[in-house]
């Protein structure tokens, strides 16, 4: 939806949520995310609500295919009172596996297959967005795993980010409005931390760059990151801290991601350990960061390793855990454990009160794998819940955009 503000004068803010949440690994499963968004919007009681599309590499080179396809989904998307100003690259292949845990981190930006699917995504939300909206934005892994990761990889994964800026400069020239290129910092990834993204901006891109020919406008615009308040969160930084670093350094805040994580103020009880437990499913990788201060003081890949070590005694629990899960926005605690809801709350002021992003966009993919007694158990539900979610975004942004 469109949300306009005092501030800033004329430029509205954009929200939606992320449809990463409904499957959408064929055609037909997304023109039936245009159904499960609809019914959200209903819930909601708004004319006209964001939705920040996923379409997986199989999807998208389907609809390339498929022109006639595309006006539908398009002409779907407006006669349900939807528009799409953005769109979730991350996840190139099937989100909704039995398992997806680090299969999502593939295929990195070495890849040639990864420019290719980002270059087709952004056409095609060339087409599917609104004639109205000058700028859109899509998002994408922060280079790759970390794993076997070294300068080198960075080295061919920054020449294809600039490879496929100076496509989408090419597309913007004869669209006439623009596609930035988000890339989004998450645990575990070879740009974790708002430190890494700098350097990244600075250092290898901007080398990449002159080795292109290319400029440090290039960069300025067609490519910045996607803060996602779960991700920082987990790293155990300020909000505020690191989106004044972020402009202060010129990095551009294309795309926030509205999400909160699992939070464990006191991990030592085993109770505390036990409700954490409930959290450790098989289809998502939950990375935890143990921290205080704003340093992270250890690390584990994954819910589950992390709970053995400390059964073990080699995980700290004498440290606050942060767990990369996607709480619902809107609540304070599922179940028995907290989330990061105040985190988000201060994100979500400093952004509407800087003006430092005007696409914003809820995503909380987890609903599916919540706790038993914790998920919807029909699509009727999960509606609400979005809209739960989704409402509650609207309501902090107005307060913090009006100083109420």
């Amino acid at each position: 939806m469109e949300i306009h503000l005092p501030q800033p004068p004329g430029r509205p803010l954009h929200l939606g949520y992320c449809t990463n949440v409904h499957p959408g690994g064929d055609l037909v499963a997304v023109r039936a995310v245009v159904d499960h968004a609809a019914a959200v919007r209903e819930q909601l009681g708004v004319a006209r609500l964001g939705a920040g599309l996923w379409l997986s590499a199989p999807v998208v080179a389907a609809l390339e295919g498929a022109p006639a396809e595309v006006d539908r989904l398009a002409a779907g998307l407006e006669a349900a009172g939807l528009y799409c100003f953005t769109l979730n690259g991350f996840p190139y292949g099937d989100f909704h596996a039995e398992v997806v845990k680090r299969a999502v981190y593939t295929p990195d930006w070495t890849a040639a297959s990864r420019a290719t699917y980002t270059v087709a995504a952004a056409r095609l939300l060339l087409r599917l967005a609104p004639p109205g909206l000058a700028h859109l934005t899509l998002s994408t892994l922060p280079l790759g795993w970390r794993a076997g990761w070294d300068a080198g990889r960075t080295e061919q994964a920054c020449d294809r980010l600039i490879a496929t800026g100076v496509v989408l400069r090419r597309l913007a020239d004869t669209a006439g409005r623009t596609v930035r290129l988000c890339l989004e910092p998450e645990p575990g990834c070879a740009v974790e931390t708002t430190g890494q993204a700098i350097d990244l901006f600075h250092g290898a891109l901007a080398q990449a760059a002159r080795r292109a020919g290319e400029g440090q406008g290039l960069i300025d615009e067609t490519l910045g990151l996607c803060f996602d308040c779960c991700h920082q969160a987990v790293a155990f930084e300020s909000p505020e801290a690191s989106l004044d670093a972020l402009a202060a350094a010129g990095v551009v805040v294309g795309k926030a991601q509205l999400s909160c994580a699992a939070e464990v103020a006191e991990p030592a009880p085993e109770a505390a350990r036990a409700a954490l437990a409930h959290f450790a499913e098989p289809r998502f990788l939950h990375q935890v960061r143990a921290g205080a201060g704003g340093q992270v003081m250890a690390s584990a890949d994954d819910l589950g390793d992390a709970l053995a070590a400390a059964a073990a005694g080699r995980f700290p629990v004498d440290l606050p855990w942060r767990v990369h899960f996607h709480c619902p926005i809107h609540q304070q605690a599922v179940g028995q454990v907290a989330t990061t809801q105040a985190e988000l709350r201060r994100a979500i002021r400093h952004l509407v009160t800087t003006s430092a992003c005007d696409h914003l966009e809820v995503e909380t993919y987890t609903w599916s794998v919540l706790p038993e007694g914790e998920r919807p158990t029909s699509d009727a539900a999960l509606a609400t819940a979005l809209a739960a979610e989704v409402g509650w975004a609207r309501d902090e942004i107005v307060t913090a955009g009006t100083g109420r």
